[in-house]
């Protein structure tokens, strides 16, 4: 079993891959041909989630959805890391009460 922080982890690294890709489809927004990249998340047997990126089917900015995506990952990365923190500190107090 994945532990709670080891999750959480996966949830940001995963919101950063997220941003990365919709900050990198906004700065090729005036590229000619550019073809944006969208990112699909799964979840894992153990917990977690995997990303991957692909190229979109068909060429030219949707900087609505990029913006969104943007929002999202933002979201998804802070709730993240407040399990994180979270984990952080009851791991800290169970180990307190332990010594």
């Amino acid at each position: 079993m994945t532990s709670i922080s080891s999750i959480a982890r996966s949830g940001m690294q995963a919101a950063q891959t997220a941003l990365n890709s919709s900050a990198h489809n906004v700065a090729n927004v005036n590229t000619e041909g550019f073809r944006r990249q969208q990112v699909s998340q799964s979840a894992l047997a153990d917990g977690g989630v995997s990303t991957i990126i692909a190229k979109s089917s068909h060429a030219g900015p949707d900087l609505q959805a990029d913006l969104v995506a943007q929002l999202q990952a933002k979201n998804a990365f802070l709730a993240n890391l407040k399990v994180f923190k979270i984990s952080d500190s009851i791991a800290g107090v169970l180990l307190d009460k332990i010594a």
